[in-house]
């Protein structure tokens, strides 16, 4: 029964990891053939099978009593004594990000069908968002290294595919290439820790390198000439590396506002659940090797203590407000890598699934409001919305107030437990653990100013949106969206259309936004229900309990969330304490510093900008990382190579190595055909002056 059971398992852990694979295949390559409806409902059912199997596997692991699967499935190659295979290693670890990532991508693919009704790319885009989740389950589901980066290089050329979706559009394209050049520098890293786990394993194998983990505890390497580095630190930086890079940590955060150009499903896709808490998830799964490194946590902890405040600080000047929530979702991401530095893994995590729902909230949300106001992004240019799209102005503030972490929300419980985590590790720490516990305590409020911010330039005040569109001048000026979505045309600017640019106009316009269709809606109220409950019924088990046991490993000296853990005594107290705890009161002094600005005062925000003008220039700057990328990096690669080209190839290989021994031979030529004459008496004459050199110079050598 036993060999039944693994064979079961192993087929239902294919099929949650080839449903979607099917449903792109056919998506993408038989698109014209199936058509829209046939192309949304394929994928749609690929994910929504991936999604109750998945549930499924974290029943049976998590109330089933059944056992963690790890098999090899396929032989890729072999190299010598290496082997590279094909495998799954599925743990409640796994499980749990294949439910967040399912479950994210289902209800993304819903909104896409309204979203993208008119765009001509519509089965391409279906196509892509199908392949990114299986290439997302492929990396959380595998159970070696290899396998694990091809998941990871898969999600990043996948993203690059969704980011320049629209690749008539410059700015996307210039945001796709970020994109892929700035993770290829993080990815370098990440492969030679891969190389580095190889060399000193002898193999990729998860389980195989954990359960010897300890036996490179204490082994040294010289990194440069007179530089010694302890093996752990060396392989758990270079993997982090790789981390900084999907997970958009400082300095290599540049690419994820900017991947913003891409269609407002794939912003939830990415920036929610999947591809930017790749990171996340690998430094959890490797947490037996990071554990060896106090130096690597403490790198760690320095990067997401500074992602988690100075790229939230960014968000306070966003106007645009998919890009105000890019910054937030930087933000948490910093606060998930500081959890790993304090060696919370578990708090990492459980933010990571909280953070899905009410992130891919926000973001839908965004964009349903881009939909009724024309595709519209700018904050200034709305306002007032909240009477004409209640159920998007509700969920938007259920999202809002789980980021910001009020008590009994899901936020609240994952939010908290890393900043008690950094407070205790700061107890006991240095400077590094000093700093990150200030940089996620201060952090609150900043996410919560920047966020009802959001919300009230939004939803609140005056309706801007009116003298910005034209409503009273032009009726027919724009499309509405929402029209598209209930089968009328699209508006010529939409972006997608605007691949082909052969969209009509539209011959009238409502006289005020509308409240999104179904199809837009209904995902925001279900990931509306998990923002609200899913940390009220999961904070117990997961965070201080035993869900992750054997899944994470922690040692007993750095084990900050037992501390915390102490304290608790159940999900409701853990909520009434923290309505004393400091990070409840810089929540609700960002929420009423926001509320009397940008609600009874907006003029003092223009007034504020003037009088802090260095500093709002340094934040509009983003501390000067894009020109350091762009026109450092980047721009100092093709000057160099400008240079090369011209100093090197043309001047001295083509002007010296080419032209020059072309010159030199036509040279030495053009003399040396004088001596041809053709005269047999000048040739004797040469032949003996020859003779009486060469007897010359033999006798001086015998002499």
């Amino acid at each position: 029964m036993e060999g039944m059971a693994t064979v079961l398992n192993q087929n239902v852990l294919l099929a949650i990891a080839l449903a979607p694979l099917l449903g792109a295949i056919i998506a993408g390559l038989f698109g014209r053939q199936v058509g829209r409806a046939g192309a949304h409902t394929i994928t749609i059912l690929g994910v929504a099978l991936s999604f109750v199997l998945s549930a499924k596997v974290l029943f049976d692991l998590w109330q089933g009593g059944a056992a963690p699967f790890n098999a090899n499935l396929y032989t890729w190659f072999e190299v010598g004594g290496y082997s590279a295979h094909i495998g799954f290693m599925v743990d409640r670890l796994s499980a749990m990000m294949m439910v967040v990532v399912t479950f994210v991508s289902l209800l993304v693919h819903v909104y896409t069908v309204g979203y993208m009704a008119e765009d001509p790319g519509y089965q391409r885009f279906f196509s892509y968002i199908s392949l990114f989740t299986f290439s997302m389950l492929m990396l959380v589901m595998s159970n070696n290294f290899l396998q694990l980066f091809f998941g990871w290089e898969a999600v990043g050329l996948v993203s690059y595919l969704l980011i320049g979706f629209w690749f008539k559009k410059p700015s996307a394209i210039f945001a796709n290439l970020k994109a892929f050049l700035v993770n290829r520098v993080g990815d370098f890293g990440f492969l030679l820790g891969i190389a580095g786990v190889l060399m000193w394993f002898g193999t990729l194998d998860y389980a195989n390198v954990f359960a010897n983990a300890t036996g490179i505890e204490g082994q040294l390497v010289e990194v440069w000439p007179g530089v010694v580095w302890s093996v752990p630190t060396v392989i758990a930086i270079c993997l982090f590396i790789g981390a900084m890079g999907k997970s958009a940590q400082v300095p290599l955060h540049v690419w994820l506002p900017d991947s913003m150009e891409g269609p407002t499903p794939i912003s939830a896709l990415i920036h929610a659940a999947t591809m930017v808490t790749a990171g996340i998830f690998m430094v959890a799964r490797m947490s037996p090797l990071f554990e060896l490194s106090e130096t690597a946590l403490s790198f760690v902890l320095f990067i997401g203590a500074t992602t988690a405040f100075f790229t939230g600080l960014i968000g306070i000047v966003q106007n645009d407000i998919k890009r105000v929530v890019a910054y937030s979702t930087l933000s948490q991401l910093g606060y998930m890598t500081v959890a790993l530095g304090v060696s919370a893994y578990s708090g990492a995590v459980y933010h990571l699934m909280t953070h899905a729902f009410f992130k891919a909230l926000l973001f839908l949300g965004a964009g349903s409001v881009i939909i009724a106001l024309h595709h519209e992004q700018d904050m200034r240019k709305m306002g007032g919305l909240r009477k004409y799209m209640p159920i998007t102005w509700i969920t938007m503030w259920i999202g809002t107030l789980a980021l910001t972490g009020l008590p009994f929300l899901s936020g609240f419980y994952s939010k908290d437990s890393i900043i008690e985590a950094a407070h205790h590790a700061a107890q006991h720490g240095g400077w590094v653990q000093q700093y990150g516990y200030w940089a996620v305590l201060l952090g609150v409020f900043v996410t919560s100013f920047y966020s009802f911010r959001l919300l009230y330039m939004t939803f609140h005040g005056k309706e801007r949106f009116r003298e910005a569109h034209g409503h009273h001048a032009d009726p027919a000026h724009h499309a509405a969206p929402q029209a598209a979505i209930h089968g009328a045309v699209v508006q010529p600017d939409h972006p997608g259309s605007g691949v082909r640019g052969d969209a009509p106009v539209a011959h009238q316009t409502p006289t005020h936004p509308k409240e999104s269709p179904w199809v837009v809606t209904v995902p925001l109220v279900l990931l509306a229900i998990p923002s609200v409950l899913v940390g009220f019924f999961t904070a117990g088990p997961m965070l201080f309990g035993d869900f992750f046991e054997g899944s994470i490993y922690v040692k007993a000296a750095h084990d900050t969330l037992a501390a915390v853990g102490e304290e608790f005594h159940g999900a409701a107290s853990f909520a009434l304490h923290g309505l004393a705890a400091p990070a409840f009161w810089l929540a609700f002094t960002g929420f009423a510093l926001a509320t009397y600005i940008y609600l009874f005062n907006p003029g003092l925000a223009a007034r504020a900008r003037d009088l802090f003008a260095l500093p709002y220039r340094v934040l509009q700057n983003k501390y000067g990382f894009d020109a350091l990328w762009i026109d450092g990096f980047a721009g100092g690669g093709l000057r160099l190579g400008r240079g090369l080209w011209k100093g090197g190839d043309q001047a001295v290989i083509d002007g010296v190595a080419v032209n020059g021994s072309a010159w030199l031979v036509d040279r030495v030529a053009g003399l040396v055909r004088h001596v041809q004459s053709g005269y047999l008496y000048h040739y004797a004459f040469a032949m003996i002056l020859g003779l009486i050199f060469m007897l010359a110079a033999l006798i001086r050598v015998q002499g």
